[in-house]
């Protein structure tokens, strides 16, 4: 007995050691590349960088504000699109899908989420850039909301099973249209793992390259129009690093930066959201 006991406490103390290896395996390249992007971009982050667009060619300073600005736009768009699509197909799936289209739809979401979105991109580009002849946000938004949907569906799905049956069950014993009892109770009660859903999927377009390349295009400068080619920090990064300027590689490192540490706090605030599991 006392053999075995032994045994149990040695083989727990190895499985401890390998899950701390294996931890450190994916920290190591992770802190190394934050850190690698901290030295190179900042110290190009300065008051200009959020507020000038790029300079020409040859000329020094400047900044990505029309990126930042043309970021958030596509963002705004592609969340008013992909948000409500996913949320309520996902209550459809939740407590209406028991059937063979309700499978249908999970297929099609897990197969949505899986294909890469430069196909995205070129889906985009065939379905609005060709027929409106011409770049735009609004087709980049479009791309980008069609990575979200997925995310969102499925993530707003799993958390609406887990909000316990009794509270659907009180809420209709009381008379509630199951319809209101699915958006005053069901959903309400799941909403921190809706919100994490959504963080987590905008946290996956902010970084988005290759169907903004399609479809937005890109811009040096002001957009004014959702109909026009816009800016992206994204685009304006892999332009600016494949640039034979160097000016312009400084503003890549700091583009880099500033969108690793936006991606970092959304997961952050992400995983806050999502930590408790309490519903009601």
């Amino acid at each position: 007995m006392t053999t075995g006991l032994a045994w149990r406490k040695a083989k727990n103390a190895l499985m401890t050691l390998m899950m701390a290896a294996f931890t450190l395996t994916l920290l190591v390249p992770l802190v190394f590349i934050f850190v690698h992007i901290m030295k190179m971009g900042l110290d190009s982050i300065s008051f200009d960088f959020f507020t000038q667009i790029p300079k020409p060619t040859g000329e020094t300073g400047g900044g990505m504000a029309n990126g930042i600005f043309g970021s958030g736009i596509l963002i705004a768009f592609a969340s008013a699109l992909g948000i409500p699509v996913g949320v309520f197909g996902a209550i459809y799936l939740s407590e209406y899908g028991g059937n063979k289209t309700a499978n249908v739809i999970r297929f099609a979401a897990d197969v949505l989420s899986g294909i890469p979105s430069i196909i995205t991109g070129m889906v985009a580009y065939i379905l609005l850039v060709v027929p409106l002849k011409g770049f735009s946000a609004l087709a980049g938004a479009f791309a980008l909301s069609l990575i979200m949907v997925p995310i969102v569906l499925r993530t707003t799905e799993e958390q609406l099973k887990l909000v316990p049956t009794t509270l659907r069950e009180a809420s209709l014993a009381l008379g509630v249209p199951l319809w209101r009892t699915t958006l005053k109770v069901t959903l309400r009660s799941a909403m921190k793992g809706v919100v994490t859903g959504i963080l987590l999927a905008v946290a996956r377009v902010s970084g988005e390259t290759a169907p903004l390349l399609f479809t937005a295009l890109g811009n040096q400068f002001w957009s004014r129009k959702l109909t026009e080619p816009i800016a992206a920090m994204p685009l304006q990064i892999f332009n600016f690093a494949i640039s034979p300027y160097e000016d312009w590689h400084r503003l890549a490192w700091a583009g880099a930066l500033v969108l690793v540490t936006l991606m970092f706090a959304l997961s952050l605030t992400a995983r806050y959201f999502g930590r408790s599991k309490e519903y009601g």
